[in-house]
């Protein structure tokens, strides 16, 4: 049976890179990410196992598609579905290439809705992870769930990193919750003094 899969790497794992390039009409620039996209032969977040050459079939698809004039479109953050929603798209897949056992590709953040909410929190230095979407079916080999040989990647979407330990989550917040007081205390000692 064919399930839903989504997997996610952070901005760290992946490598992006984000890369500002002459906009092809010659006005402005053009905001791009690449890095790794999808990697094989390792057991992901979700603990599922990818072999490489589903990751490189499924590169090359992409790029049979990139090649044949169709869009690969992303969009931010992850539907409930496999069904790629136009009113949020956020990018477009414009390459991808294998380099060992990871699929890598760039994208181009496109001038959409979406992609401007990407746009701002990219030169916001906000960061974000990539995720795939895809279709396929899982087996157990040796304790390990595996991806079957009828994997179908269907596109990369832009996320915010969900898979980051929840420890790093609250050391942050506890962080912020230390600078208020701070500031609190700051602003209490000022106002005795005036």
């Amino acid at each position: 049976m064919a399930l839903y899969l989504k997997e996610n790497l952070t901005f760290d794992r992946a490598g992006l890179q984000i890369i500002s390039e002459d906009a092809a009409d010659g006005k402005g620039k053009d905001l791009y990410m690449k890095g790794i996209f999808i990697e094989g032969g390792v057991k992901n977040a979700n603990q599922r196992v990818y072999p490489v050459h589903e990751i490189e079939k499924a590169v090359s698809a992409i790029n049979d598609q990139i090649k044949g004039g169709y869009s690969v479109l992303g969009e931010v953050d992850h539907p409930d579905d496999l069904k790629i929603n136009l009113d949020r798209v956020s990018h477009m897949i414009t390459e991808m290439w294998m380099d060992g056992p990871a699929g890598f590709g760039k994208l181009k953040v496109l001038p959409t809705p979406s992609g401007q909410i990407l746009k701002s929190l990219v030169e916001s230095n906000v960061k974000l992870g990539i995720s795939s979407r895809g279709l396929g079916s899982t087996k157990q080999v040796g304790g390990t769930t595996v991806v079957d040989d009828d994997f179908q990647l269907i596109c990369f979407d832009m996320v915010s990193e969900p898979s980051t330990p929840n420890a790093f989550m609250m050391k942050e917040h506890k962080s912020l919750a230390e600078s208020k007081q701070r500031v609190d205390k700051l602003n209490n000692i000022l106002t005795k003094i005036l």
